[in-house]
């Protein structure tokens, strides 16, 4: 069952404490019952879908009750925190989150923690990491390096034009995934410059792409203004990566292939997958929402039976999936990432 909550700020008094009353009688009926919440960054992105998904499963397997809430777009702290002070009003006692803002969020999770109830980020860290009592992701800098590794062995001995299609300035999972690109193809932030045997590498071009696809092709053309030999695309996720290709083929660049522009990128939803079979994705680390959702509920059901709290960093898993496979490179093919992706199969 989804329950959607008003805004305390778009309610007047009687209906907000019509509101309170009816989440108060939610409470009352789950008594006894684990009532876990789960706060995206939006409704609408798959990757987001598919950790309800998890969450929901899990809940259900776990005898938990299972509310759910999210921003209007990815940044939305109000609306996140509007569904985080909800959700605690309706009992519930571990908050599982994808803060859509890493820092901006702090003050209300110290306020859930400080009522006793248990705080798991998902997906991404908090600013600071120990805002959250625990946190179950994927390795974003690792999965960064899988793709650096293989951009670089696509390449082989060629010089290097990089174009980075980042997320947006401050986000960590968008630095963790950008440095570990430029540590897997050998250079290093900030200069993203190196030499060798003669040979030079080099971040050509930076700009945003907030992990949209308009705004990723917005972007690309940008770029490409500046860096019309570019020959490396490394890419935040797909959907800039898909902007990305748009761009490139409007400018009559060849992508992929011998000579091709190589572009990379990061998530493995299902979308992105079948890109990379059509060619316009060389290679993506693929991640595992579902995963997440279903580790995050399973230990805010053991805090609330046992009053045992997780803690740390849980590493959901990253692979790096392939269209080619390159020597020297651990990949697995196109089957095995439809197979594990998530969104609309």
């Amino acid at each position: 069952m989804r329950i959607r909550f008003p805004s305390p700020a778009a309610c007047g008094p009687a209906a907000l404490s019509l509101a309170l009353a009816l989440l108060s009688g939610t409470a009352v009926h789950a008594q006894g019952q684990p009532v876990i919440g789960l706060i995206t960054k939006t409704e609408t992105n798959p990757f987001f879908v598919k950790m309800k998904e998890g969450a929901a499963e899990a809940a259900k397997a776990q005898g938990a009750k299972l509310l759910t809430g999210a921003g209007k777009a990815d940044g939305d702290n109000a609306g996140q925190v509007t569904a985080l002070e909800n959700m605690i009003a309706a009992g519930a006692k571990t908050i599982l989150i994808t803060a859509g803002d890493a820092k901006a969020i702090v003050p209300s999770l110290k306020k859930a923690r400080d009522k006793g109830v248990l705080v798991i980020a998902l997906d991404s860290p908090t600013d600071p990491a120990d805002a959250a009592d625990a946190l179950f992701a994927t390795d974003n800098y690792k999965a960064g390096v899988l793709i650096g590794q293989y951009a670089k062995a696509a390449l082989g001995a060629k010089p290097a034009r990089i174009v980075t299609l980042d997320l947006f300035p401050g986000h960590p999972v968008g630095a963790q995934r950008h440095n570990g690109f430029l540590k897997g193809f050998g250079l290093a932030a900030p200069d993203a410059k190196s030499n060798d045997l003669g040979k030079t590498a080099e971040v050509a071009c930076m700009a945003d792409s907030f992990g949209d696809q308009a705004k990723g092709q917005t972007a690309m053309e940008n770029c490409l203004q500046k860096v019309p030999d570019v020959n490396v695309v490394y890419t935040i996720n797909e959907p800039a990566a898909a902007g990305a290709y748009n761009a490139l083929k409007k400018a009559g660049k060849k992508v992929g292939g011998e000579g091709g522009v190589v572009i990379v990128s990061v998530d493995g939803g299902c979308q992105g997958i079948r890109d990379l079979g059509d060619g316009k994705i060389a290679a993506t680390s693929q991640q595992y929402p579902l995963k997440m959702a279903a580790l995050g509920v399973e230990a805010g059901v053991a805090y609330a039976r046992t009053g045992k709290k997780p803690s740390g960093y849980t590493d959901t898993g990253v692979t790096l999936i392939a269209a080619a496979p390159l020597a020297g490179v651990e990949s697995k093919d196109v089957k095995t990432g439809l197979d594990l992706c998530w969104g609309k199969k």
